[in-house]
């Protein structure tokens, strides 16, 4: 996807996002930087696809949200940084996220909120809040996709990781994709556990077997 049609595409939500939660609009440098991080080179899946992807599944999934606006804000900034190798990209991302709207006037509360949204798509510990819940389902939604869609997620992922050694990627991708099987719930919510739960499941077993 070309930056200017995903810009032409979002914008407006970008602008409706900021509008509800800061006083003040971030400077329109900062809509590039973003849109710029995920247009980079190394990117093969955590690319504007993926983010116009979490998008559209956050407005077809709005009425689940708390405060959609932060949700929304989130979402923008959940992969802003994804360096292959560094441990705390979702942390970076975070903190830009959070120090963006308190520069702009954004409330510490709002800001911590955000923050905690970004770091629940480390996928370490469970969502403690409805609108965390939301957003790692619209970030997982990809593992509940047609079988031929998830395999070309798959190929992506693999695509981003050509530097690492293959036994070490298929080692570490196997542990990542068992432990998202072995939840008891993969999608928290309902609407996306009762519509992607068992399709995610024979992806993630199929995947594995692959591996």
């Amino acid at each position: 996807m070309q930056t200017q049609d995903f810009v032409n595409r979002h914008g407006h939500g970008w602008h409706d996002a900021w509008q509800q939660l800061a006083p003040r609009p971030p400077d329109p440098s900062l809509l590039m930087q973003l849109t710029g991080r995920y247009a980079e080179a190394h990117r093969h899946y955590h690319t504007l696809e993926h983010l116009d992807a979490c998008l559209r599944h956050l407005a077809g999934n709005r009425t689940l949200a708390q405060q959609p606006a932060e949700v929304a804000l989130a979402l923008w900034f959940h992969d802003a940084i994804y360096d292959i190798g560094a441990a705390d990209n979702e942390l970076r991302s975070a903190d830009w996220a959070r120090a963006a709207l308190l520069d702009q006037g954004g409330t510490s509360d709002t800001a911590q909120r955000i923050h905690a949204l970004v770091m629940v798509t480390r996928h370490d510990q469970p969502p403690r809040t409805p609108d965390q819940a939301l957003l790692l389902d619209v970030d997982l939604a990809i593992l509940g996709a047609p079988a031929a869609l998830f395999d070309a997620y798959e190929q992506q992922i693999v695509r981003e990781y050509q530097a690492v050694p293959v036994a070490a990627f298929r080692s570490n991708r196997r542990r990542i994709l068992q432990g998202f099987l072995d939840r008891p719930r993969i999608y928290p919510t309902a609407a996306f556990h009762d519509t992607r739960e068992a399709q995610a499941r024979a992806n993630l077993g199929r995947s594995i077997q692959a591996l």
